[in-house]
C-alpha cells in the first residue's frame, strides 16, 4: 500500500459521520488558508520586502514538496489551494481588512467547528495521534474532489 493510501485510510477512520465530513469540507481548506495568512502576517526582513516574498511563500515550498511526494495530483491540487489562498490574502488586503485579525478569528471558529465535528463523530482528531495528519487533512479533502473528477490520486 502506498503511503498516501495508508495516511488517507488512517485519517478516514475518524471522519465517517456525514456531519463531521461536511464540517471538515468547510473547515479544512479554511484552516489551510488562515494558516498561510497568519504566516503571511509575520514581518519580513528588508531584502524580502524588495522581492515581495513573505514567510508564507517560503513555508509553502516544503509544504507543497510534501504533498507532491505523497501524490502528484494531490500536490497539484494543493498548489491550486495555495494560489487561491494567496489571492484570498491579497483580497483581504485590498478590502483593507486586517489579515492577521481576520485569520485569528476564522482560525478559532474553524477549529471549534472541527472539534464539534469530532464530538459528533465520537472519535478524537487524527492529529492527536500524529501531527502529520494536520497536513493529511487537506489531502483527504482534495481526494473527494479528485474522485468526482475521475482523477486517480
Amino acid at each position: 500500500m502506498r503511503q498516501i493510501e495508508f495516511l488517507l485510510n488512517e485519517y478516514g477512520e475518524s471522519h465517517k459521520n456525514k456531519t463531521n465530513i461536511l464540517i471538515h469540507a468547510i473547515a479544512v481548506p479554511a484552516i489551510y488558508f488562515v494558516t498561510l495568512a497568519l504566516v503571511w502576517s509575520i514581518p519580513t526582513i528588508t531584502f524580502m520586502d524588495y522581492f515581495d516574498i513573505t514567510w508564507a511563500h517560503i513555508i509553502v515550498i516544503p509544504t507543497l514538496y510534501y504533498y507532491f511526494r505523497l501524490s502528484g495530483p494531490i500536490g497539484a491540487a494543493m498548489t491550486v489551494l495555495s494560489i487561491l489562498s494567496f489571492f484570498g490574502i491579497k483580497l483581504l488586503i485590498a478590502l483593507d481588512i486586517s489579515v492577521w485579525q481576520f485569520s485569528i478569528a476564522l482560525f478559532v471558529v474553524m477549529w471549534i467547528l472541527q472539534f464539534v465535528g469530532h464530538n459528533i463523530e465520537g472519535k478524537k482528531p487524527s492529529f492527536l495521534k500524529d501531527l502529520q495528519f494536520l497536513l493529511v487533512g487537506p489531502a483527504w479533502w482534495w481526494v473527494h474532489w479528485l474522485k468526482r473528477l475521475n482523477i486517480h490520486y
